[in-house]
């Protein structure tokens, strides 16, 4: 089963996998949003969106539309 940006609950920590779709926004890719980078979740805010992130050292927030298309393989622990 493919999980997504998505499908993280606060504290997970993940690899990204593909960042292929072309719903993804340039500038997050230049913020280091790219396969094989590290991610945490950090936060949610109230209604869950947006996503508060630690990708490599990077923090920052993304919509939950644009996380359903960034694919993960979710970290054991």
């Amino acid at each position: 089963m493919q999980h997504t940006l998505a499908d993280l609950k606060r504290g997970e920590n993940a690899i990204i996998t593909d960042v292929s779709s072309i719903h993804i926004p340039l500038k997050l890719l230049e913020m280091g949003c790219l396969p094989g980078n590290s991610v945490q979740l950090v936060q949610l805010a109230p209604f869950k969106d947006p996503m508060y992130l630690n990708i490599n050292g990077t923090h920052l927030a993304i919509r939950k539309e644009t996380a359903i298309h960034i694919l993960i393989e979710k970290e054991n622990g």
